[in-house]
């Protein structure tokens, strides 16, 4: 049985950790922003398994002019569970969630590898290509909700 629930930032790092920071300390699966008032955080659980994660904070930027805007950070899904649909379950949620908000906007910083998921779910590139140290080449992502 799979199924979604919010759940506290510090629930995240189990799964943020090994596919976003891997060989790197637990505290860097910290984001700012994770305890704010204004953020959500989701699980996706087969059976009692967290598999995956996915994060909505209320944050604006200067790439659209819209006044509610989301991002979302630190989606991750286990390697074992990618390319079954974790994912897009995950961003429907958050799209559901930021509707909820009366939010007008979503984005994100998209690594590379992952600008064709993101794609076939209406998301559009804005602006160009840039680096994150360590982490590699992102796109900022958008979508009107």
């Amino acid at each position: 049985m799979i199924f979604i629930h919010q759940i506290e930032a510090e629930e995240t790092f189990s799964v943020r950790q090994p596919v976003l920071r891997p060989g790197k300390p637990i505290e860097s699966c910290h984001f700012e922003g994770d305890n704010l008032g204004t953020t959500a955080h989701f699980g996706l659980y087969e059976h009692d398994d967290l598999i995956g994660v996915v994060s909505v904070y209320k944050v604006n930027h200067p790439i659209s002019s819209k006044k509610e805007q989301y991002q979302i950070r630190g989606m991750a899904v286990l390697q074992e569970f990618q390319r079954r649909g974790v994912g897009e379950q995950l961003v429907k949620k958050v799209e559901h969630h930021v509707k909820e908000q009366k939010g007008e906007l979503i984005w994100f910083n998209a690594r590379e590898k992952a600008v064709p998921f993101y794609q076939k779910l209406d998301y559009k590139i804005k602006g160009e290509p840039f680096e994150i140290p360590e982490i590699g080449t992102h796109f900022v992502m958008l979508k009107c909700i």
